[in-house]
């Protein structure tokens, strides 16, 4: 019982409160000049947000690996 109200609460979140902002430039800003741009703006963000992650982990392994204290189990 408690499983399943907790479920809904989860759903109830990501559907009335998180998507908010998406379902916004859904219906209002893609319809407007430079609309396919504004509305992925957030996946270009998200893009070079884990391409500066991945940069920083691959700088960090190689320094490991350089110093020979990589886990290599």
């Amino acid at each position: 019982m408690i499983a399943g109200n907790i479920f809904k609460w989860i759903g109830s979140l990501f559907t009335d409160l998180l998507f908010l902002p998406f379902q916004w430039l859904r219906l209002n800003v893609a319809k407007g000049d430079g609309g396919w741009w504004s509305s992925n703006a957030i996946n270009w963000l998200f893009l070079v947000v884990l391409l500066v992650l991945f940069a920083y982990w691959m700088k960090e392994s190689a320094k490991f690996l350089k110093e020979g204290t990589e886990d290599r189990a």
